[in-house]
């Protein structure tokens, strides 16, 4: 399982490197992994036995970071008139259904995955598109995923007390401090990407730290409710795209924000 976690962590490194450079296919990857997020969160509902609409889920998903790319942008606030008709095309879907048990969750789960993995994780791509999105994009994945590395390398090693077992029965205290350091070391080390003072970068990794594992826990929480272990298996030993982006789809859109409203 290990062999198989390095050499599937070698070839996602592989695969971002290669794409990150180029805008366009960066938001391609992007598409791409929100497809393949939205296909586990959509099967994850079906084995609860939620008849949510995968389809038209995954459909609507899509939308969101391909107007992002193409800057199909109708109204300033686009974003909510998305939310909107998209809500309003599956209270539509439910006149063909034949009793209305469950509307009310079916509605909201089928939603609420399009927000959580579409339009948190388009993010990246308003990260990638900004001025020196380049070095922005690799400094927020250095710190986020530096700080997965983390969590796993210390838990494994000195992990003893365990942090919430209800929601996830393997992650300790101890992995949360190691993901906490290692996310402040892939922070000073993103000086040359953000160009910020060493005060600043430590408060951005002290951030990214906590908001990158309130994602993992969250992602955690969803799938013991649907009882599974793992979002998928597309990735060997490491489970699925959601197992994979669930601490970048909190830090990309607060980073994002941060950037764009606070640091100007």
């Amino acid at each position: 399982m290990l062999l198989k976690r390095i050499i599937s962590s070698i070839v996602l490194i592989g695969i971002i490197w290669l794409v990150i450079f180029s805008r366009v296919l960066c938001g391609l990857t992007v598409v791409l992994f929100i497809i393949a997020g939205l296909y586990e969160y959509f099967t994850m509902l079906e084995k609860k036995g939620i008849s949510i609409y995968k389809y038209f889920g995954i459909g609507m998903g899509v939308i969101i970071p391909l107007s992002i790319m193409f800057k199909f942008e109708p109204t300033k606030n686009w974003e909510l008139l998305f939310i909107v008709l998209a809500l309003l095309s599956l209270i539509l879907m439910q006149f063909k259904r034949r009793n209305n048990a469950g509307v009310i969750v079916d509605i909201s789960t089928t939603l609420f995955g399009i927000l959580y993995v579409s339009w948190f994780f388009s993010f990246v791509i308003k990260l990638r598109f900004m001025d020196g999105g380049l070095g922005i994009l690799a400094a927020l994945l250095l710190i986020t995923k530096l700080g997965d590395i983390g969590a796993y390398i210390v838990g494994r090693s000195f992990g003893r007390h365990l942090l919430i077992p209800r929601i996830s029965p393997n992650k300790t205290v101890e992995g949360a401090l190691g993901s906490f350091i290692f996310s402040l070391i892939g922070a000073l080390i993103s000086k040359p990407l953000l160009g910020f003072g060493y005060l600043h970068l430590i408060l951005i990794g002290a951030g990214l730290s906590i908001l990158g594992q309130l994602g993992d826990l969250s992602e955690s929480l969803l799938k013991r409710d649907c009882q599974v272990k793992d979002s998928g298996n597309l990735i060997p030993g490491m489970g699925g795209i959601l197992d994979e982006i669930d601490s970048v789809l909190f830090t990309a859109p607060v980073f994002y924000f941060y950037l764009s409203s606070i640091v100007k």
